[in-house]
């Protein structure tokens, strides 16, 4: 939990300065921040903003940078369907790829049981990290001036993503999401809108099932 709060608040630190070195007003940057909540999206759309394109291509190039979520709310979707729509839209609000991570790291396991510590676990991880996210997000919109273009804040946070996601590789389908996901994310970087992150996500998720499923039909000849 630590870890994922360190790693939430590099981010959002990293994305309070480039919103105001892309030229942003505090105070917009500041309603960007609480209104949008998702990190790849503001970057992405920070350049088109800057170069003044159509509001719809903005639209669009932050949705499909954010598609990894319908993922990630079809996973969690079993864990909490019992509850009304309007806590499951506040809790897609406050969800994050760093809060999923570890959720299912550790109820990804239970096919879907219910129970109310998922909930209060989940909580727990959200609510922190919404508000870690904000306040350093805040502090890199109204300090962003200060910062030197040489400490390289976006590569800290890159590593400390790493440090959550590496440590809950602990299986094969894992492994192989993480390789191929990495890969195709890698060989896709010249995509425009971002089409390669969304590529990743689709294949490391195939990639994953695919050797889920090899791994059971192996262990059902053996």
């Amino acid at each position: 939990m630590r870890a994922a709060l360190i790693a939430s608040s590099v981010w959002g630190l990293v994305t309070g300065v480039a919103m105001v070195k892309s030229g942003l007003s505090e105070s917009m940057a500041t309603l960007m921040t609480v209104l949008v909540f998702a990190g790849s999206a503001q970057l992405t759309s920070l350049p088109l903003i800057a170069s003044s394109e159509p509001v719809w291509l903005i639209f669009m190039a932050a949705m499909v940078v954010n598609i990894r979520f319908v993922i990630f709310g079809a996973a969690l979707q079993p864990y909490f369907r019992h509850l009304p729509w309007q806590q499951r839209l506040a809790l897609g609000y406050v969800s994050s790829d760093i809060t999923f991570v570890v959720f299912m790291g550790r109820y990804g396991e239970t096919q879907g049981g219910v129970s109310s510590s998922q909930l209060w676990y989940y909580l727990g991880l959200v609510i922190p990290g919404w508000l870690s996210w904000n306040l350093f997000s805040l502090l890199g919109v109204y300090l962003g001036a200060f910062v030197p273009a040489s400490w390289s804040l976006d590569f800290a946070a890159i590593l400390a993503l790493m440090a959550i996601i590496i440590p809950l590789v602990r299986t094969r389908p894992m492994l192989m999401c993480l390789l191929v996901a990495g890969l195709v994310a890698w060989v896709g970087q010249l995509l425009p809108l971002r089409l390669g992150l969304v590529g990743a996500v689709v294949g490391g998720v195939l990639a994953g099932v695919f050797t889920d499923q090899l791994s059971h039909q192996q262990g059902s000849k053996a």
